[in-house]
C-alpha cells in the first residue's frame, strides 16, 4: 500500500493513508492527541445511589433544539453499566487549576470521589463538582454502541459555571492550561 505526502517539504507534513485504508489503532492515537479536548469528568449514580465518575475529553455538543450533548463511554470503563443505567448525569468541565481531579477520575481501583466535593443538583439527582469550570446536568436520551465506545446522549437539563480561571484542555498526551498558553504566545 502507498502513502503520499503533501508535496510541501514542511517537516510537521504527515503521511497520509488514502480514504479507503483506516489508520491502525497506535496510529489514530497519535493522530487524535493533535486534536486538543477540554478535560471533563462525567458522573452519575446508579439505581443503589452510588456514585460513579470517569475522565472524558469525548465531549461535545451535538444539538441546539433539543439541546444534547454526547459523551463517549470506552466498553471497557468500570463506569459503563451505570452511565447506561442512569436515568442522568453531569459533565463537569475542569478548570485550569484541577488537574488533580483529572487525575482522580482515570485512575482504576480507588474511591474518585475522595478529597473532590461533589453535591448532587437534586436530592437524587447526579453529582456535580462544586467548583467545575462549567456543569451540564443531563437526562439521559439514549445510547449508541460505536466501535470500543458507547456514545451516551443527554438531554440538558441545568447548567452552573464559575469560569474564575480558563478549561483545562487535553492536548499531545498532556494538560494545557489555557493561561499558560497564552503566556507561551504572548
Amino acid at each position: 500500500m502507498s502513502t503520499w505526502t503533501y508535496p510541501d517539504p514542511d517537516p510537521l507534513t504527515r503521511a497520509v493513508r488514502p480514504a479507503e485504508e483506516p489508520l491502525p489503532p497506535a496510529e489514530f492515537r497519535e493522530a487524535m492527541s493533535h486534536l486538543a479536548g477540554a478535560l471533563t469528568v462525567v458522573t452519575t449514580r446508579d439505581a443503589l445511589g452510588r456514585r460513579w465518575g470517569f475522565t472524558a475529553t469525548s465531549a461535545l455538543s451535538v444539538s441546539q433544539s433539543p439541546p444534547l450533548v454526547l459523551v463517549g463511554v470506552g466498553n471497557t470503563s468500570s463506569c459503563l453499566e451505570a452511565m447506561l443505567g442512569s436515568e442522568s448525569f453531569t459533565v463537569n468541565v475542569l478548570g485550569e487549576r484541577q488537574r488533580e481531579v483529572a487525575e482522580s477520575f482515570a485512575r482504576k481501583g480507588v474511591d474518585r470521589f475522595a478529597g473532590h466535593e461533589f453535591v448532587p443538583w437534586s436530592a437524587d439527582g447526579p453529582p456535580r463538582l462544586v467548583d467545575a469550570h462549567a456543569a451540564y446536568r443531563c437526562r439521559t436520551a439514549g445510547s449508541i454502541p460505536v466501535g470500543d465506545h458507547h456514545l451516551l446522549i443527554g438531554e440538558v437539563t441545568g447548567f452552573a459555571a464559575q469560569p474564575a480561571d480558563g478549561p483545562l484542555l487535553w492536548h499531545r498526551r498532556d494538560f494545557v492550561a489555557l493561561s499558560e498558553k497564552e503566556a507561551v504566545h504572548a
